[in-house]
C-alpha cells in the first residue's frame, strides 16, 4: 500500500528527463549552466502551498544562506567550505524540484532521486571533472550531517527559513506560517545561530505587539 501511494505521488510530480551526455564536453557543461536557471525560477514549495505572494526561489534561499555563512564569527569553522556548501546543498532540486513532506514521498526515495540528479550533473554534464567532484563532495558532506560545517549549514537552512517566514508575516500579513518556526528554530544547535534565532523571535514578538497595538482601520 505504501509503495502504491508513493508511486501515485511520483506520478503527480513530473520530473524532467535526466540529461544524456552529448559527448561534447563544452556542450555538456553549458547544459549544466542552463539547468541552474531552474533554481532561479522554481519557487520553494512550502511558500507556494501557503499562497505567499511573490515567494522566493530555491536560489534565493541558498544565496542568503551563503551570506549568513560569511557572517559567522566561529573561528573553528571553514567558512569558505560553509559558503560553498550553502550554495550546493539544494543543487539537486534543479532536477527534482523542492519536494515537500505533504507530497508523501518517503525520505529514502527523496534521497535517491536527489542522489540520482547529482550523479547526472557530475557524470553526464561535468564528466567527473575536479569541479564536479567538489560539488559531489560538498553535497554528500551536507547530507551526511556529521562535520561541524555540515551541522552549521543545516542550522543556517533552518534559520534562513524562519527569517523568511517572519518577513512574509511582516510584509504580507501572513498568519499561517507558525509551522515554519516550529520546525526550525527549536532545532538550532550552533550557539551563534541560536543567538540569531533568539533575536529573530524577539523581533517577531515586538512586531506582533506593534500590530496588535495599532487601531483597526475603518
Amino acid at each position: 500500500m505504501a509503495e502504491e501511494t508513493c508511486s501515485t505521488t511520483l506520478a503527480k510530480r513530473s520530473f524532467p528527463p535526466l540529461y544524456v551526455s552529448s559527448g561534447d564536453v563544452a556542450q555538456d557543461k553549458l547544459a549544466f549552466f542552463h539547468i541552474l536557471e531552474r533554481l532561479k525560477t522554481q519557487k520553494r514549495t512550502g511558500w507556494v502551498d501557503h499562497k505567499v505572494p511573490g515567494s522566493e526561489s530555491i536560489s534565493d534561499h541558498m544565496y542568503r544562506m551563503a551570506i549568513l555563512a560569511m557572517c559567522t564569527s566561529d573561528p573553528t569553522l571553514d567558512v569558505s567550505k560553509c559558503v560553498m556548501m550553502a550554495l550546493v546543498h539544494d543543487l539537486a532540486e534543479a532536477q527534482v524540484g523542492d519536494i515537500a513532506p505533504r507530497e508523501g514521498i518517503p525520505k529514502a526515495e527523496k534521497r535517491r532521486l536527489e542522489a540520482e540528479a547529482m550523479h547526472n550533473f557530475v557524470h553526464e554534464m561535468l564528466h567527473d571533472s575536479p569541479p564536479a567532484q567538489r560539488f559531489m563532495d560538498l553535497w554528500n558532506e551536507y547530507e551526511a550531517g556529521e562535520s561541524n560545517e555540515a551541522k552549521f549549514v543545516k542550522d543556517l537552512d533552518r534559520f534562513e527559513m524562519a527569517s523568511q517566514a517572519f518577513e512574509y508575516e511582516k510584509n504580507h500579513g501572513m498568519q499561517t506560517l507558525q509551522p515554519f518556526f516550529d520546525s526550525s528554530l527549536p532545532f538550532l544547535r550552533h550557539p551563534e545561530v541560536q543567538e540569531w534565532g533568539k533575536a529573530l523571535l524577539a523581533e517577531r514578538e515586538r512586531e506582533k505587539g506593534t500590530r496588535e497595538g495599532q487601531p483597526e482601520s475603518t
